[in-house]
């Protein structure tokens, strides 16, 4: 047990996992990570396929925050995220949890002026080119280590021009049939839970409710997108809900718990209600 614990603690601090037992869970999202008292490594240690940072600009630098009353000069995407995980690519021969698994979502959300958060984030990105996920015309999408996605006040119009980037846009509703969007530029689809849905895992999901969420799941993956919910109730109930009707992050500040949920979920025969 002890072993265990050094080796999920090293992979935490951005070195590579020894233990060969360890299990990523891709469809967990660790929603406002930076609050944590261990931002980034404690989402890792747990295994969450997707993180989120939120950031402002601020004198040239992007620091990371919910508010501008939070932001300190010290804690800055490059800082936080992008040093520690380029560190734990590396360590890890190309990943961030070892060969074979998926790349890590790092969802940014820009909180304001998202044109010239952007100008700012691009030229940073490119000096971490080799852990992250690109799209460049003709070829389409080569996949690495990390995907960086764009939430908040995204530089929609910007970034679709782009021929060459390194990042991609996290989508709304409106971005579903009849609307389809490329999934090589929306790979995700986002949304709030609370105007969707009024079902906060008392009881059975009304059946009208259900119905709706599998429509907007499967809408979301005849386009090849993920489908995500934002502020969704913190709770076994709606967990399962979303888990087995195939909804692709499921986001959670209560790490341990979903971690735990979604490990039990795993060891289950598959199944899909």
């Amino acid at each position: 047990m002890v072993a265990m614990l050094l080796a999920v603690f090293s992979a935490g601090l951005g070195q590579a996992a020894p233990d060969p037992t360890f299990v990523p869970l891709p469809r967990a999202h660790a929603h406002n990570d930076y609050v944590k008292s261990r931002p980034l490594a404690a989402a890792l240690e747990e295994g969450f396929g997707s993180i989120e940072a939120d950031i402002f600009l601020v004198d040239g630098q992007l620091l990371v925050g919910h508010d501008r009353k939070d932001l300190r000069p010290n804690r800055t995407l490059k800082t936080m995220y992008l040093e520690p995980l380029a560190k734990r690519v590396a360590a890890n021969k190309g990943s961030v949890y070892g060969p074979g698994t998926a790349p890590l979502i790092l969802l940014i959300d820009i909180k304001e002026d998202g044109e010239k958060v952007y100008a700012a984030l691009k030229p940073l990105l490119e000096n971490y080119k080799e852990i992250f996920t690109y799209y460049k015309e003709p070829d389409g999408v080569t996949t690495r280590a990390v995907t960086a996605i764009l939430s908040g006040d995204r530089p929609v119009a910007t970034v679709t021009k782009e021929k060459e980037r390194m990042v991609f846009i996290d989508g709304r509703p409106e971005d579903l049939e009849p609307n389809a969007t490329d999934a090589e530029l929306i790979p995700l689809i986002s949304t709030s839970w609370a105007d969707t849905f009024k079902w906060r895992g008392q009881g059975r999901m009304p059946l009208a409710e259900e119905a709706k969420l599998r429509l907007i799941i499967s809408r979301a993956h005849a386009q090849k997108q993920k489908l995500r919910f934002w502020a969704s109730p913190e709770n076994p109930a709606v967990w399962n809900m979303l888990y087995r009707t195939g909804v692709d992050l499921i986001g959670t500040d209560l790490y341990p718990a979903l971690g735990k949920f979604l490990r039990t979920e795993l060891a289950k025969p598959k199944q899909i209600l």
